[in-house]
């Protein structure tokens, strides 16, 4: 059974526990968490900054508008992406994250729920005390389950680095600031001057 062997708490052990998708169902939390290989990752429980949702906000309408009758999709935190290892159960599941803004294209990965499996772009929006888990955790998680495209955008030093999957390996494009045009490999004729997500 799906339900087999959950962990029947409101919250995890945050610092000793090992935890399924199936066990993330049944949290009753006010935060948002993320779960990366069984571990459980808090966000930090002040609201997103300005600048981290203004960047969001006209990255994530830039993605919507060129989408636009094309097969992909462009989705906003909080929008769970599960990336499963050996099973698409839900107890086999040890990863769940919520980036900032994925773009998934291939439709049979979408459900209610989210998205099962890589999406083939994502963006992570720096914020402060984040920034090890993005750069470091999600940049391995992200690698391994074959995400295509990985943009680290950090909004108040407006700037922006890609990682594209190449033969399995993140390769970074170096980095790119205000008024840089950027294209995106992944999605095919996408292009974007940051001039017009950095603006203030």
């Amino acid at each position: 059974m799906e339900n087999d062997k959950l962990h029947t708490v409101n919250e995890p052990d945050i610092e000793h526990g090992r935890y399924s998708y199936a066990d993330y169902l049944t949290w009753q939390m006010d935060e948002m968490v993320e779960l990366i290989r069984g571990k459980v990752y808090k966000w930090a429980a002040a609201a997103p900054s300005m600048s981290h949702q203004k960047v969001s906000l006209r990255l994530g309408s830039a993605f919507l508008i060129f989408l636009k009758g094309k097969p992909c999709q462009v989705f906003q935190a909080p929008f769970d992406v599960r990336l499963p290892v050996k099973s698409k159960k839900n107890k086999d599941i040890d990863t769940v994250v919520q980036p900032d803004l994925c773009v998934i294209c291939d439709e049979s990965k979408l459900d209610e729920a989210g998205c099962i499996g890589a999406p083939d772009l994502v963006v992570e929006i720096l914020s402060p005390g984040n920034n090890r888990k993005e750069l470091k955790v999600k940049y391995e998680i992200y690698e391994e389950s074959g995400v295509k495209e990985y943009w680290v955008i950090h909004p108040s030093e407006q700037t922006l680095l890609i990682y594209t999957l190449v033969d399995g390996k993140y390769q970074s494009s170096g980095l790119y600031v205000a008024g840089d045009e950027v294209q995106s490999s992944c999605i095919d004729g996408f292009s974007l001057n940051l001039e017009d997500i950095f603006e203030t």
